[in-house]
């Protein structure tokens, strides 16, 4: 029998909150708002078997806010089992019973051991598929939830306009209306569409709170100043979508500063926008360290307790501690000493207790280790993987060659080849991206092609040099330490590769990053931002080499951001971009190189020219690409750029105001299929405010519709632009539609297929 209310399930939430407050003592509300970190969170602990519940019992006597990343080395049996031995001590063994948070990351899928691994955060955008993006977060929701984990510390919402920042790939790329229809999605496969939490959906977290993606000088980290007008009008979009689209039930503040004040002491950010201006009533989380960087980084805060107390006055909730140092257990001196009310401790913890109850933690906490066996990994997720890598790669360049009677060099004719020669460091190794694991059953680009092509063809194979002498992959990802290659080996590799490239027909070339130079560089020893976007290491002079030969070269890039590479744009036949696709990539790059699959993904973010062209965004002002001397100032590839191996054509745009109070605007368009082969096409509608009180960009995203057209097939499609589609922050920064005209723009990138005008 349950003698308090808040143990009955038959009352209201916040009748149960309020009973359960009014009974916690100040260590136990304390306790609530930090968590905790059990041995094998790490790579470097060697950990096996259950955790060590007498650490439990020896640390948190009055119990946990969470336990982060439980059994993140153990199988999925194994980590749900540890999960239901916290549980029953947080449930059976504390005063008052209270569960605890389980909080895992979920980037690109569940990090865990045998977890379905997807494309990394920017390759899923490169599909502008929302419906995927949608469905790939169900499954690595389901997949967290069976394991125990109940708190996912994602999707990252910053805008990647500084791609020398390691963290790009974690991103949905450039744009603020792609990144908020990408974001949106992933929350509600996270959370589910409400109200309330299935038993196999999970609390998702929007990050990084804010101004996070375009850092000074592209370091992770770096200050974020840009004016009030920019900061509400691109970067904290997404998040304004989060919040009163998607109802995220968290959101962390970045490590960054936005005019001088760092995000977790930013009252205006935190309080009046976040809480007051949009109506957020869920957790604010610190990064991990977040509250102790005031110390230590910012030099804003004297000690420890002033830390504390600051981050709280600004609307920080919860403490992520780094390494079990929780700064918000000083608030207890705080509150004895008379200087900190205890009720303004309560306003924090409610909201905790709110969602502990929303997700029925409190009814069971529990996972079956037989169940969680069953669906980490399972086949129709394994499946969702292949979907996913199939859709996010890009075809950059295609061009049509002599020696291919005029067709372009994609598809390959497999039934024409004898003899293919794969090279580069990318091709054998599984490339997955940060914040991931190794796959079970992973399939690199090498394993790809070969069991496409074999025994039929033969399949050679050259490393020609390498990215980083210890390598990539996650371990790449977590290690301090990244070395380039000896340059005299290298040369030797390269000799190897040009002499197998010159005895087949044709070269596949993988090239690239990997997880040790394109990364979350979290501290002097562990960098992971470049001041260059060029091909590291010799990979350049070993793309020149082979191409020399002759011999018609594929050019695969697998990388988390964006790269320069001027040279090979222009020489090379064909380029693909791959980003990081995951368990299932090998098997998608090699039906999309032999027709099998049709290529359909589009850039989400800029490729420049070189890193002199930073920043390369598209929606820039109308002032800011005058141009270089000696260079171009176009981009390499622009967003919203992706070939296909089918041709739409589009026609009969129509654009009509439908209502002025408020605004509505209907745009129509017709898109068809005008090649014998099916494709899928990603059409794009953009918006140009022609004249206007304050500068605006010289085109915006405000709609996009991926459609599938068999050949010769015609659809017409019908957007709506909204009074937010077309409102600016005017001169006294009020958010208004200004009247007057605007064009739009539709096609199948920012070289807009068809035109049209209206006036509001």
């Amino acid at each position: 029998m349950n003698p308090y209310p808040y143990q009955n399930s038959m009352l209201p939430i916040a009748d149960r909150v309020a009973d359960l407050l009014s009974r916690m003592t100040l260590d136990e509300k304390l306790a609530q708002m930090t968590s905790f970190s059990l041995p094998g969170v790490h790579p470097r602990d060697d950990v096996e078997g259950p955790p060590d519940i007498d650490l439990l019992r020896q640390n948190l006597p009055h119990g946990v806010g969470s336990v982060g990343r439980v059994g993140l080395y153990r199988t999925s049996q194994e980590a749900a089992a540890a999960v239901n031995a916290i549980q029953q001590y947080a449930l059976h063994e504390t005063r008052l019973g209270i569960p605890a948070f389980i909080i895992d990351e979920a980037l690109h899928g569940l990090m865990g051991w045998g977890a379905t691994s997807f494309p990394q955060a920017l390759g899923l955008a490169a599909t502008w598929d929302v419906d995927l993006v949608e469905r790939v977060f169900t499954a690595a929701a389901a997949e967290m939830r069976a394991r125990g984990g109940n708190w996912a510390l994602t999707p990252v919402l910053d805008l990647a306009r500084d791609p020398r920042w390691g963290r790009t790939e974690e991103t949905y790329g450039e744009d603020p209306y792609l990144a908020s229809q990408m974001g949106a999605a992933a929350i509600h496969g996270l959370q589910g569409r409400g109200p309330g939490f299935a038993s196999d959906r999970v609390l998702a977290t929007a990050k990084h709170f804010a101004v996070h993606g375009q850092p000074e000088g592209g370091t992770n980290c770096a200050p974020g100043n840009y004016a009030e007008r920019d900061v509400r009008q691109f970067f904290l979009a997404p998040f304004q979508t989060a919040v009163q689209t998607a109802n995220v039930a968290a959101i962390m503040p970045s490590y960054n500063e936005i005019n001088g004040i760092p995000s977790h002491k930013n009252k205006w950010l935190l309080q009046q926008v976040l809480r007051d201006e949009w109506g957020f009533d869920g957790i604010v989380v610190s990064d991990a360290g977040g509250i102790n960087d005031l110390v230590r980084l910012h030099h804003v805060a004297a000690d420890r307790a002033d830390a504390a107390r600051q981050a709280l006055a600004a609307g920080v909730d919860y403490e992520l501690s780094l390494e079990g140092d929780n700064y918000f257990c000083a608030l207890k001196e705080l509150v004895t000493a008379g200087l900190l009310p205890e009720a303004t401790i309560d306003t924090a913890v409610a909201r905790l207790l709110q969602k502990k109850f929303e997700l029925g933690l409190f009814a069971n906490p529990y996972s079956d280790p037989q169940q969680a066996a069953a669906v980490v990994g399972c086949p129709a997720h394994r499946a969702l993987a292949l979907e996913a890598a199939r859709k996010t790669i890009v075809l950059l360049k295609n061009e049509p060659l002599p020696l291919n009677n005029g067709r372009p060099l994609l598809p390959l004719a497999a039934n024409t080849l004898r003899r293919v020669a794969v090279i580069g460091p990318n091709a054998a190794p599984l490339l997955q991206g940060g914040y991931s694991l190794q796959a079970e059953g992973g399939v690199s680009a090498l394993d790809g092609i070969r069991h496409y092509l074999e025994p039929g063809v033969e399949v050679v194979y050259a490393e020609g040099c390498r990215i980083t002498e210890e390598g990539g992959g996650w371990q790449g990802w977590w290690r301090d330490i990244a070395t380039l290659p000896d340059p005299d080996e290298d040369a030797a590799r390269i000799a190897a590769a040009v002499a197998l490239a010159q005895t087949a027909d044709v070269a596949i070339l993988a090239l690239g990053e990997n997880e040790a130079v394109c990364r979350e560089g979290w501290s002097q020893t562990h960098l992971g931002d470049r001041d260059s976007l060029d091909l590291p290491g010799a990979q350049e002079a070993l793309l020149q080499a082979v191409a020399a030969t002759g011999t018609p070269v594929v050019l695969l890039l697998f990388n988390g951001r964006p790269l320069s590479i001027p040279w090979a744009a222009e020489r090379i036949p064909a380029i693909v971009e791959c980003w990081y696709l995951g368990q299932a990539g090998g098997t998608a790059v090699a039906e999309m190189l032999f027709g099998e699959v049709n290529p359909s993904g589009k850039l989400p973010i800029t490729f420049p020219r070189s890193v002199g062209q930073l920043p390369a965004f598209y929606n820039h002002k109308p002032s800011a690409k005058r141009g270089y001397l000696f260079s171009d100032a176009a981009p390499l590839f622009p967003f919203g750029h992706g070939l296909s191996y089918t041709t739409f054509h589009y026609s009969d745009l129509q654009v009509a105001v439908t209502a002025v109070a408020p605004v509505s605007v209907t745009v129509m368009v017709t898109v068809r299929n005008s090649s014998p082969c099916a494709g899928d096409e990603v059409v794009q509608l953009y918006v140009r405010d022609c004249l206007s009180s304050v500068t605006r960009p010289q085109q915006e995203l405000k709609g996009l519709r991926r459609v599938t057209l068999q050949p010769g097939e015609s659809r017409q499609l019908a957007f709506t632009l909204t009074h937010d589609d077309l409102a600016l922050w005017d001169e006294d920064m009020a958010w208004t539609v200004e009247p007057g005209e605007f064009e739009v723009m539709v096609g199948g990138s920012t070289a807009a297929a068809a035109r049209g005008r209206f006036t509001v």
